[in-house]
């Protein structure tokens, strides 16, 4: 399994249309965004390029490369690496911190991580499915473009930028609600290219600890949207010990 979370960290990627007439600008688009992530912190970072067309490393699609290093999203970044991203079908990123571990697919597990969160992670037998979860305060953004490529990052303003910069325009940028979970991806069939779509959904009551109201986690957002974002907020809150209660929960 490849897994990423944030806590104040960046994340980014991209599920790829087979049908794009040019897959070099939604490789464009993730290069830009992991540059642009590096707002959320330059300790580390990593990226992996999954599933893609035989030639990346694999027989049948099964290829894998996974970059990681101190530093960031600059720091291990290649040119070489581009005709790999092209190939990808899947391709994550993150900058200033991964976890490592096992995140079970399952609304409890979900419900029992406590303080800032969003999950990004692939199964490495089932390389074209990304499974995005947003948990509480930290912000979860998706998006697709013209060519029905799906991308995800930490701060809806990203694709605004990426949008002045490249050659990319977004027919729809959706900033995920707390306390959702998406399974994004393609399912392959005999003789069939399907295009990426959200193939499940699930919600859960994210938990927070009661000193997590961090409000760098409003980075990127206008005043209006931030307030906005502060409105929608949904999650239960565990008190310090010594606190007066067990669980609050908010909206």
């Amino acid at each position: 399994m490849v897994r990423i979370s944030t806590c104040m960290c960046g994340l980014f990627g991209v599920v790829r249309s087979p049908f794009a007439a040019d897959p070099g600008r939604a490789s464009d688009v993730f290069v830009m965004l992991g540059a642009l992530a590096e707002e959320r912190g330059t300790g580390s970072a990593g990226l992996a390029l999954l599933g893609a067309q035989p030639g990346l490393g694999g027989a049948g699609g099964g290829g894998c490369r996974v970059v990681e290093g101190r530093g960031g999203f600059s720091g291990i970044w290649r040119p070489e690496f581009l005709p790999e991203l092209d190939r990808a079908v899947v391709a994550i990123g993150h900058t200033r911190r991964a976890a490592p571990g096992s995140p079970a697919e399952t609304v409890e597990i979900l419900q029992a991580l406590a303080g800032r969160g969003a999950l990004a992670w692939v199964e490495r037998d089932r390389p074209t499915e990304v499974h995005l979860a947003r948990g509480a305060l930290s912000p979860l953004t998706m998006a697709v473009d013209t060519d029905q490529n799906i991308y995800w990052a930490s701060e809806p303003r990203w694709f605004r930028e990426v949008e002045r910069h490249t050659r990319v325009r977004f027919a729809t940028v959706v900033l995920l609600r707390e306390g959702t979970y998406l399974k994004v991806g393609m399912e392959r069939r005999p003789g069939r290219r399907d295009l990426p779509e959200v193939l499940a959904t699930a919600a859960f009551a994210p938990t927070a600890r009661g000193t997590g109201t961090d409000p760098r986690v409003g980075t990127g957002f206008t005043p209006a949207g931030a307030e906005g974002a502060r409105g929608g907020l949904l999650q239960r809150v565990v008190e310090r010990a010594g606190g007066t209660g067990g669980l609050l929960t908010v909206a």
